[in-house]
């Protein structure tokens, strides 16, 4: 008969703690508007270009691809999610053709300039939308 073998008290006390982060994530994902979602995968895209400049310097090729991938992923999201009524989403998508190009060739070339240049434009993206979502609240308050 095969048994588990009993988890030390310290593995325990970490997934304890993965627990409630996953929970605590799940619940922030679930009660955020549009726009703080939006910012979150902003943030998220952010996140996977900087561990692959982490996995990059380690040499660690299959991080690398893992995290450009899920980056690309992110970014192909807002692709597919740009309202065309708008004239603005024609240069949102030119800006997300351009990183995603970046992220692509980074990943082929493992090319730290390359992602480098999709990161700057995911933050400067991001800075934007928190500007935005900035000026919104302000609005709403003075008119409310």
């Amino acid at each position: 008969m095969f048994y588990d073998q009993p988890k030390s008290r310290k593995m325990e006390d970490n997934d304890m703690v993965n627990n409630g982060y996953n929970q605590y994530m799940r619940s922030r994902v679930l009660t955020a508007s549009k726009a703080e979602l939006t910012l979150m995968l902003y943030d998220g895209a952010i996140k996977f270009c900087n561990m692959a400049l982490m996995c990059m310097d380690k040499n660690d090729i299959p991080g690398t691809n893992k995290n450009i991938k899920k980056a690309e992923a992110i970014v192909e999201e807002f692709l597919a999610t740009l309202n065309y009524k708008y004239p603005v989403a024609q240069d949102f998508k030119n800006v997300y053709d351009y990183i995603h190009d970046c992220l692509v060739e980074a990943n082929l070339k493992k090319d730290p300039e390359m992602l480098n240049e999709a990161l700057g434009r995911l933050r400067e993206m991001r800075d934007t939308w928190k500007e935005v979502m900035r000026l919104s609240a302000q609005t709403k308050s003075l008119a409310g």
